[in-house]
């Protein structure tokens, strides 16, 4: 039998980079997968996938209507080829989980593929293709099993027309009318994909907001931006039913008055969240217990019950994020190695990879005035900047919530071109408690859209922006 210091069941970004941090540490490590390819949801049929389609439909839509305005005229009609962009998606994919399969080797980590299931504490069942189990030992485990598409009691899914993320992910064809229920993240994204090819795109959603986990003002920028672009959205709807036929599905949901509605598209993406992943791993024969919600139930060491067991990442407790993973992960390689690393999870940033783009970290408005706190807010508009202007990314602002005694920056919250990267920049800021005249008082680059960060330090600090 073999036996190790460290083994993590799951390869999903939190797994491998735990994996890879245990093995730089010392510590003899081993990694359980279930699947023929490492990188779990993320890589596999999550973040890199759809980013990959949401850039080559990014550049069809750019063809089709923004071109010309550059000066550039192409002959002839521009075509969607959906084979070729869904071939060069899982080109992608395969690169970078060939990548992990690289650092494995590179860090001498040993590679099972399999089901892991708990035998006991220290042992693990790996259950193979043909049905064949192997056994091994560890001193520690670290539970990194990750989380699967929620779904509703009522909703069958059948993959064909009622589909998950990760079967939108290789439609064979454009659809014609798309229903998404569900507006957050995930649905958002695939549906501006899928929009930009020309399909109609519905977003039916429970809330009376899309992404209702952030900043209210970046819900209402982001659905009137979207709307502009042909989404049609319908806030406050309950979903009561999903009936699909060989070519349609019909949605039928309530509206905000009680009001029974109906919506017929060829194609229904589920999109209600996710649910932490555990089938499968015994995790009572370990002595790990499990909340109500299904998540594994940990201490701020990320320590289960069993006192050599951790978990980390969608399977736990927090946002699900591939990053807080990863943050998590090296958490606890560093925790077992004897160290004091710390996660301040106020800090873990979200982002929305729709164009324009959403990001956030901290507090949001509405979780200041709950909480009593009196701050201040200074917010700057994407259409000042000569950046933005020359590239015509005109949507969005950026707004900055800051104490109203001591200037210390409180949240970051903006909708853009390039969010996703800058919201590096609030986290590192607010990571050192800086406050937001320290950020105005910074020099930033011209012409950028990081420029748009400084004037909203400065709209914070005293009213005082330079550019509108």
């Amino acid at each position: 039998m073999s036996t190790y210091d460290v083994a993590v069941i799951g390869s999903g970004p939190g797994g491998y980079v735990a994996a890879i941090r245990c093995a730089q540490l010392g510590m003899k490590t081993a990694i359980i997968e279930k699947y023929s390819t490492l990188g779990g949801t993320c890589l596999n049929v999550g973040c890199i996938p759809s980013k990959a389609l949401l850039d080559s439909s990014h550049h069809y839509e750019h063809a089709i209507k923004h071109f010309s305005d550059h000066g550039i005229e192409i002959p002839g009609e521009v075509k969607i080829n959906l084979e070729k962009m869904i071939a060069r998606k899982q080109a992608v994919v395969d690169q970078t989980t060939g990548g992990v399969d690289f650092l494995m080797k590179k860090n001498k980590i040993d590679v099972y593929e399999g089901i892991g299931s708990f035998k006991d504490a220290t042992h693990i069942n790996v259950t193979k293709n043909d049905d064949s189990v192997e056994t091994i030992e560890a001193k520690h485990t670290i539970i990194a099993t990750g989380s699967k598409p929620s779904t509703l009691p009522f909703i069958k899914i059948d993959k064909k027309r009622v589909i998950t993320s990760t079967e939108a992910l290789k439609l064979k064809e454009v659809p014609k009318h798309l229903v998404i229920i569900g507006g957050g993240v995930i649905g958002l994204e695939l549906g501006q994909v899928y929009r930009r090819l020309g399909a109609e795109v519905s977003v039916v959603e429970y809330m009376d907001r899309i992404i209702p986990g952030m900043d209210k003002a970046l819900s209402r920028e982001l659905q009137k931006v979207l709307k502009k672009q042909g989404v049609k959205f319908y806030t406050s709807h309950k979903v009561t039913g999903v009936k699909a036929t060989a070519k349609q599905v019909t949605v039928t949901a309530d509206d905000k008055k009680g009001n029974p509605v109906e919506f017929k598209g060829d194609y229904c993406l589920v999109s209600v969240g996710r649910r932490p992943f555990t089938d499968g791993l015994n995790a009572e024969g370990a002595g790990v217990k499990l909340n109500d919600r299904g998540q594994v139930e940990v201490n701020d060491h990320l320590q289960t019950s069993a006192s050599n067991i951790y978990a980390i990442g969608d399977v736990i407790k927090g946002a699900m994020l591939a990053h807080k993973a990863e943050e998590e992960g090296v958490f606890v390689a560093e925790t077992l190695a004897g160290q004091k690393p710390h996660i301040d999870y106020n800090l873990i940033p979200g982002v929305v990879y729709t164009w324009p783009e959403v990001a956030a970290v901290g507090k949001t408005e509405e979780e200041l005035k709950e909480a009593g706190i009196a701050y201040k807010s200074g917010q700057f508009p994407f259409r000042a900047l000569g950046r933005a202007r020359a590239s015509a990314d005109l949507d969005g602002f950026i707004k900055i919530l800051a104490d109203e005694k001591t200037d210390e920056v409180l949240g970051v919250h903006m909708v853009g071109a390039r969010c996703a990267d800058l919201i590096a920049e609030a986290v590192t800021a607010m990571e050192f408690r800086a406050s937001a005249e320290d950020i105005s008082r910074m020099s930033h680059a011209h012409p950028t859209f990081t420029e748009a960060i400084k004037e909203a330090a400065l709209a914070a600090t005293d009213n005082r922006a330079l550019h509108v």
